[in-house]
C-alpha cells in the first residue's frame, strides 16, 4: 500500500495513481483540469472549527492529530474507501495547504497508513 500527498499547486505525475483531493475547500486559483483529481473528498477533511482552530500552528499539531483522528473514527466508510483504493496502488492525498509538514493531507496519511 503506497499513499502520498501532494500539494494541489504542484504538476501530476503519473506516479501519483490515484488523486484524492482531501480539503474541505478547493484550492484557490486552481482548475480541475489542473488537478486532475479522481475525486474530491471534503467530508473526509477536518471539521471547519477543527481547520480554524488549529490554523496550521505547529505547536498546536499533536492536538490537532489527536482531535482529527477522533474525527475520522466516526467516518469508517470514507477511511474504508481511501484504503481499498490505496490497496490497488499508489494513492495520493492532494491538498492545498503551503505547509508541506503541518497539514490534514499528512495527519490523514499517518492515519491510513495505521490501519
Amino acid at each position: 500500500m503506497a499513499i502520498r500527498i501532494k500539494r494541489a499547486y504542484d504538476s501530476p505525475s503519473p506516479e501519483d495513481g490515484t488523486r484524492i483531493l482531501v480539503d474541505r475547500v478547493w484550492p484557490r486559483g486552481v482548475t480541475r483540469e489542473r488537478l486532475q483529481i479522481q475525486s474530491w473528498m471534503k467530508e473526509i477533511a477536518p471539521s471547519t472549527p477543527l481547520r480554524q482552530e488549529f490554523c496550521h500552528d505547529p505547536a498546536k499539531w499533536d492536538a490537532f492529530v489527536e482531535s482529527y483522528f477522533a474525527e475520522l473514527d466516526e467516518k469508517p466508510d470514507l477511511v474504508s474507501q481511501l484504503l481499498e483504493i490505496a490497496s490497488r496502488g499508489t494513492l495520493t492525498l492532494v491538498y492545498g495547504a503551503r505547509d508541506q509538514t503541518y497539514n490534514q493531507a499528512a495527519a490523514l496519511k499517518q492515519y491510513l497508513e495505521s490501519k
